[in-house]
């Protein structure tokens, strides 16, 4: 794998977690401060959808064969949270420029779209990494999760007095990612057919 490419995918994780997790911390805060609730329910549903981002790092700590796999799912799913709801996007377009809430959030939106598409074609590139990270040429997709490692080590050995390893991050992210994948089901079953592309945030007491 030449540097260049080795830059690109350095680059491209840096990007995703400013704006995948940074920028979103910040929107989420600035919306309760401002009592807007179509930007917090959006935040809301975001973060829930985004937990499979975080089960995919701890894949990628375990060296999980379908870890990029599953770190491209969790992009697409949480770039398409954030489009998907009628009633927040018909709320949106009610803002004129001047709500910099309203603005950012949108500007947000197509950050994502843009860096959710890029992440996908540098993952193509290396398309083996799929379903084998454990290659030698897929290294460098299992670099960037090493300081989200360090941190979790730090703090379960702080909670819990024990050491965290990777087959201990496998364990937990096929777990994670269980529970994930049944709670998708039911809202896919049970919700969506009932609310459709409507999040109802106007409605108190209604998810």
């Amino acid at each position: 794998m030449n540097v260049f490419n080795q830059l690109s995918i350095w680059l491209s994780f840096q990007l995703s977690i400013i704006f995948l997790v940074g920028i979103p911390i910040a929107l989420f805060f600035w919306s309760i401060k401002k009592r807007n609730k179509a930007v917090k329910k959006l935040l809301s549903i975001y973060w829930k959808i985004s937990l499979l981002f975080f089960i995919s790092l701890l894949l990628l700590i375990g060296k999980y064969n379908y870890a990029l796999l599953i770190t491209n799912i969790s992009t697409l799913l949480m770039t398409i949270s954030v489009w998907f709801w009628n009633d927040i996007n018909d709320e949106l377009r009610e803002y004129d420029f001047s709500y910099s809430l309203a603005t950012t959030t949108k500007v947000w939106r197509w950050s994502i779209t843009f860096i959710s598409i890029n992440f996908l074609i540098e993952s193509l590139r290396n398309f083996s990494c799929f379903y084998y990270i454990n290659s030698t040429t897929c290294e460098i997709w299992l670099q960037p999760s090493s300081n989200f490692y360090y941190i979790i080590k730090s703090l379960f050995t702080f909670f819990f007095g024990a050491n965290f390893t990777q087959p201990v991050a496998k364990f937990l992210g096929l777990f994670s990612l269980l529970i994930y994948t049944l709670g998708l089901i039911q809202w896919s079953i049970i919700k969506f057919p009932k609310n459709g592309r409507n999040s109802f945030f106007s409605e108190n007491g209604r998810n």
